[in-house]
């Protein structure tokens, strides 16, 4: 084998690997929801939808990653194109389970409402803006593969959540979630520039990208545009008697 035929085929079982972590974080959190009692099969059946396509993009990404690392480049590209449509599903199903969440007042006790209808549009905003620019740069497998590493991170979120003692992080719930997902990426980088010997670009570029949406979160939540887009969503709803900015009680309180 030559040597940049070995490079590739490390770099290959590196992705397939970090890949594989992405899914054991997200079973195991929601997994565990589930054993502790946490989480109802009762759920409306928005939920169940949401459910269904943002699992079923763990199961994609995973996908992708095999058939890359197994030399299998035409299955690989056409199901990237499904990945691609994907995206808006994601999109559309996340607006819409936050709005359903705000307007009914059940938003965790350990989120803000207003933040929590702030962030998770955010978020999924910039996994999807990630996630495109992987596939504009498919071309450049080194890039295609880091940009589409720090779009799923963000998807980690809910996961660690489910693991994490969110209550005890009030009123920082949000940020620690976050600060998980980077601490993902971290690992990763560091471990490819051990690989590599430096940093690649690609993950400036996406760990930017993925820190401007916290930014952006954390500007708009806190202003009298965040206020006003709060009072929109929640108008004539029971999430309008919930104050915006207030942690709700929690259960049983």
């Amino acid at each position: 084998m030559s040597s940049l035929a070995a490079t590739e085929a490390g770099e290959g079982r590196f992705f397939q690997g970090t890949a594989l972590w992405v899914a054991v974080i997200t079973v195991v959190g929601f997994g565990l929801n589930i054993v502790m009692g946490r989480s109802s099969f009762d759920a409306p059946p928005l939920v169940h939808a949401h459910a269904v396509v943002f699992m079923g993009w763990v199961v994609i990404f995973v996908t992708q990653s095999v058939l890359a690392t197994t030399g299998r480049i035409a299955l690989h590209r056409q199901l990237g194109w499904l990945a691609a449509g994907w995206t808006l599903l994601m999109i559309g199903l996340g607006f819409a389970v936050t709005v359903a969440v705000v307007q009914r007042g059940g938003v965790p006790f350990f989120f803000q409402p207003l933040h929590f209808l702030v962030f998770d549009p955010l978020s999924v905003i910039a996994f999807a803006g990630l996630t495109w620019a992987a596939i504009a740069m498919k071309a450049r497998t080194d890039w295609h593969r880091r940009l589409h590493l720090c779009a799923t991170a963000l998807l980690l979120g809910p996961g660690l959540g489910r693991i994490l003692p969110m209550p005890l992080f009030i009123p920082y719930a949000f940020e620690a979630a976050f600060l998980g997902c980077m601490v993902f990426i971290l690992v990763s980088v560091l471990i490819d520039r051990r690989r590599l010997g430096f940093v690649h670009p690609a993950w400036t570029w996406g760990v930017a990208a993925m820190l401007a949406s916290l930014v952006l979160t954390e500007a708009l939540t806190y202003s009298p545009a965040g206020l006003a887009l709060y009072e929109a969503v929640a108008r004539g709803t029971p999430g309008a008697t919930v104050a915006p900015l207030a942690f709700p009680a929690p259960p049983g309180v």
